[in-house]
């Protein structure tokens, strides 16, 4: 299958990439590298280097390419920027999105996979949420999301395109990017790995679902190879519930064990608390049911060992190298 992927120089863009050329899929990627690099991207993979934003160089590399299927991982990512910044926000995850959906119904795109989120889109809740649960963003980035899912199912009503939201909970894993303000786990492990103290935004009590990589990479894989007429949502998680200062504790505990295996002069200091960030949900969990049931994906790797190997990655990235 002939699959484009947006974003796929990013953190799970990448990944999925990765996973489609394993597949054989003829793949190729559409990326600004404004937060991603370009050594994510496959070398058998065929890249583009252009923004969402600009609706003429989209049209043009999907006219080039005619992708069968579309995955859409390109985005502003993060909650607290969005707060900042609605308009960029808007910019890039709402009429960047209308860029790449009316040009994948210009060449005739069958699929259309989009990376939505459920860590923001239902709210404040506190069991996990399935997809019936009515919308409730509070940021713009969550309105952003919710807002995307509805062009979604215009363009399956007006071009009968089959489209698919995933609704990630809490993503991470190797790769992610520590630099901006989203990827908790990444930030950490860079902080803690220099011998440098991380901070916990507020209490720390923020209770969220985090699912690994690969999960998602797989969700997407099965999203994008599994025929569903129309448009359906998933949620893409866990279901189970840790706070920010558990993340803190066992990244604390792996980190200093990923320097005790280099015999290296340095210790992890405790976390220090910072100022609440604006937007943050108190507490985030939601269901995977339907798509264990629709399209029979389920996490394989659980929160303890998915940070054991992110922690294990970040070590040989910066640590080997010193």
């Amino acid at each position: 299958m002939r699959i484009l992927i947006t974003g796929g120089a990013g953190f799970i863009g990448g990944h999925i990439a990765e996973e489609l050329v394993a597949q054989k899929h003829e793949v190729a990627v559409l990326d600004d590298l404004s937060s991603g690099e370009r050594a994510n991207v496959p070398k058998s993979a065929k890249f583009y280097e252009a923004d969402i934003t600009d609706a003429k160089a989209v049209s043009r590399i999907l006219k080039e390419f005619q992708p069968e299927s579309l995955c859409h991982q390109a985005a502003q990512m993060s909650v607290s920027r969005s707060v900042r910044e609605p308009d960029f926000d808007a910019n890039v995850n709402i009429l960047g999105l209308v860029n790449v959906l009316k040009s994948a119904a210009e060449v005739g795109t069958k699929r259309f996979v989009f990376a939505s989120s459920g860590g923001v889109l239902y709210g404040e809740v506190t069991e996990p949420a399935p997809e019936t649960t009515p919308a409730n963003p509070i940021s713009p980035y969550g309105i952003s999301k919710w807002a995307g899912e509805q062009y979604l199912q215009f363009f399956t009503r007006e071009h009968g395109m089959e489209t698919v939201a995933l609704r990630y909970s809490n993503v991470f894993g190797p790769r992610q990017n520590p630099h901006g303000e989203a990827g908790v786990v990444a930030i950490f492990c860079t902080k803690m790995l220099a011998g440098e103290p991380a901070r916990v935004n507020g209490d720390g009590k923020y209770v969220r679902d985090y699912v690994y990589v690969t999960d998602v990479v797989d969700a997407n894989v099965r999203a994008l190879t599994s025929a569903s007429p129309g448009f359906v949502a998933y949620n893409v998680g866990t279901g189970v519930p840790t706070d920010v200062n558990q993340i803190a504790s066992a990244l604390l505990v792996n980190c200093q064990a990923e320097i005790r295996k280099r015999d290296m002069e340095r210790t992890v200091p405790n976390v220090d608390n910072g100022p609440a960030r604006p937007g943050d949900l108190r507490s985030n969990l939601i269901s995977a049911t339907k798509i264990q049931t629709e399209l029979g994906w389920s996490p394989k790797t659980d929160v303890t060992t998915g940070l054991q190997q992110t922690s294990a990655w970040f070590a040989q990235k910066l640590l080997d190298q010193q």
